[in-house]
């Protein structure tokens, strides 16, 4: 099953992104170390695979 927007935004918010905002149902984060992630959707919506895989690949490059 998988996860919800609200929830992936819960996991970077947690790892140190902060939302500098967005248009619409696009929200920008910004990690203090530079890397940058663009969530869109609406927070009950169910997240795509690759918006998944994107938030996990932006984990992985904060935590190196």
């Amino acid at each position: 099953m998988p996860k919800k927007i609200r929830e992936l935004i819960a996991i970077i918010e947690q790892a140190g992104f902060i939302n500098k905002g967005g248009k619409g149902s696009h929200r920008n984060y910004f990690h203090p170390s530079g890397v940058r992630l663009t969530i869109s959707g609406n927070l009950g919506d169910d997240a795509l695979r690759y918006q998944e895989h994107e938030v996990l690949s932006k984990l992985k490059e904060v935590s190196k």
